[in-house]
């Protein structure tokens, strides 16, 4: 590590140590008298208020991955990667109209999952059983990316790299991802609420300081701006193609806008349907500070545009341009642009910021993974009667091995393997929209046909996210597929044909009187709140008719 600076390092070291310790700590903060409850440790007692809910959302929604994804797509492409900045505009209205519906029935029935609502509501073990997989298969490697985020950090600082075996390199990751493991296993959500506080604190500063800062050192917007329009506008010498789109034109929109539009679209949608987004959600105590924090969590999107526009500065610092190009990597871009534009110091807690950034929302998709695994794999098909202490312990461990496994997916699987899954994770957390945001609002739906919708859903995303090519990649080369003579979001096409099948297929399942489900919940639950509804004890998941 003699390439290491030492400033950078020892802080990055402190600031991680001081929030282990605050992760260890906050197994004290509000205790329970029972720890082992998964409303306790899966969602910290259900009694976070909207100060406290804010910033798990944001560090929820915001991950490591956003700060270095973003920007990286901006510098390699232009404008197609402020798609990011309209999707987080779009889903807070979206997420207003049917989260608070499913805070309050999961309040009533004290469901601790998504999962446990679309049995609850179909009384459907299958259904419940598709919805599970699917929110666990889309977060493993959604958890994984956390991880590229923090390695593109170790790399920048040099951590490692004076070593040639790569099991060498790693071994600062697996210390990271090892205390992450304890302490999200003693103190379960309550640690990455209490992180969150820290983490925001100083993304908020390191973003502000850079947007303007790092301009004054560039030659001021315009120059960046004309820097990046020059660059995008030249010609590739081996797509012989544009570098990229800096401002779409009348020859270039017809080309952009239903990539753009439809990555949007099918992002926002998909945004509040991944099972750690719901838990951030459902850990708060009243149903107005869901509505409150829909409202007042766009000002991230402001943060995220800024974010949006390192990725021109990189362009223009041509050092940063260099290095990126030189190790092949766009996800380095953020990283060396801070270091070789900020002072030591403040290098060392931007980088600190984006390592902590990754560790809280990997411990929350952790915890949500491992729920889903207990509540509706464990208890469903193998211990009906599983004790709260027994569930707990169960979600504890499986937390474990959900990080361990996803540590192992980032470690030996290529990055760009692991990015273009994290996008087919997008596709596959899309195809639960009919199930869960429809039964919200109806019970219509046949159970039958939902889950004959969703198997569509998802074999056709995966099979045409599979056969999309590019000239570096055979397969699995991006999210967006050719329909119609248009470039489109492989979810929106997938989600598409789930629904028109799961109408068509209700429509015929009712009429031949194919028996449905027994839905155990009442309209009037969907809009309760605690102070009329208070929740009982868990209810027996698997009381309900079932297939």
């Amino acid at each position: 590590m003699s390439n290491v600076n030492t400033v950078v390092f020892t802080i990055v070291v402190v600031l991680f140590v001081f929030v282990t310790f605050i992760g260890f700590a906050a197994a004290r903060w509000r205790r329970a008298e029972d720890m082992l409850h998964l409303n306790e440790w899966g969602l910290g007692g259900r009694s976070y208020g909207t100060f406290i809910g804010w910033f798990l959302l944001g560090g929820d929604l915001y991950t490591a991955y956003t700060f270095i994804a973003v920007p990286a797509l901006v510098f390699a492409s232009g404008s197609i990667g402020f798609f990011a900045v309209s999707y987080t505009i779009m889903v807070f209205p979206i997420a207003f109209i049917f989260l608070p519906r499913l805070w309050s029935v999961c309040r009533v029935h004290n469901y601790i999952t998504p999962a446990d609502f679309i049995r609850g509501r179909y009384g459907s073990r299958g259904l419940s059983l598709a919805a599970a997989c699917t929110g666990i298969l889309a977060l493993l490697p959604y958890i994984a990316l956390q991880l590229v985020g923090i390695q593109a950090v170790l790399t920048v600082m040099g951590v490692g790299t004076s070593s040639s075996n790569k099991y060498v390199q790693d071994i600062p990751l697996f210390v990271a991802f090892v205390v992450l493991a304890i302490y999200t296993y003693v103190s379960g959500l309550r640690a990455p609420a209490a992180i969150s506080f820290v983490k925001d604190t100083l993304i908020y500063v390191f973003v502000i300081v850079a947007v303007f800062y790092i301009p004054t050192r560039l030659g001021g917007w315009g120059h960046i701006f004309g820097t990046a329009q020059t660059h995008f506008a030249a010609i590739n010498p081996e797509t012989k193609k544009p570098n990229g789109t800096f401002i779409p034109t009348s020859k270039s929109i017809g080309s952009t806008q239903f990539d753009f539009a439809t990555l949007a679209l099918g992002s926002a949608l998909a945004l509040f349907l991944y099972p750690h987004t719901i838990t951030g959600a459902l850990a708060t105590k009243r149903r107005n500070v869901v509505k409150r924090n829909m409202a007042l969590l766009p000002a991230y999107s402001v943060l995220l545009a800024c974010i949006a526009l390192f990725g021109y500065m990189a362009l223009t610092d041509k050092t940063t341009a260099a290095e990126v190009k030189k190790a092949g990597n766009t996800q380095l871009a953020v990283p060396y642009l801070l270091q070789h534009m900020f002072p030591s110091w403040l290098t060392g807690i931007s980088f600190a910021a984006i390592i902590i950034g990754a560790l809280v929302p990997a411990a929350i998709m952790a915890i949500a993974a491992a729920n889903l695994f207990t509540r509706n794999i464990f208890r469903e098909y193998f211990k009906q009667d599983a004790s709260p202490r027994l569930e707990t312990r169960v979600s504890q461990w499986a937390s474990l091995v959900v990080k361990f496994g996803a540590l192992a997916f980032a470690v030996w699987l290529p990055h760009t393997f692991a990015i273009n899954l994290q996008l087919l994770g997008g596709v596959w957390i899309l195809q639960l929209l009919p199930m869960l945001v429809g039964g919200l609002f109806t019970r219509w739906f046949h159970r039958w046909a939902l889950l004959i919708g969703w198997a569509a859903g998802m074999i056709y995303g995966t099979i045409a996210a599979y056969n999309v090519s590019s000239p570096t990649s055979s397969h699995w080369a991006s999210s967006t597929d050719i329909v119609f003579g248009h470039s489109i979001y492989i979810g929106v096409t997938a989600v598409v044909i789930n629904i028109v099948l799961s109408v068509v297929l209700t429509l015929i399942m009712k009429a031949v009187r194919v028996p449905g489900g027994a839905d155990e919940t009442l309209p009037h639950q969907y809009t309760a709140d605690p102070v009329d509804a208070p929740a009982p004890e868990p209810a027996g998941v698997g009381a309900s008719a079932s297939d």
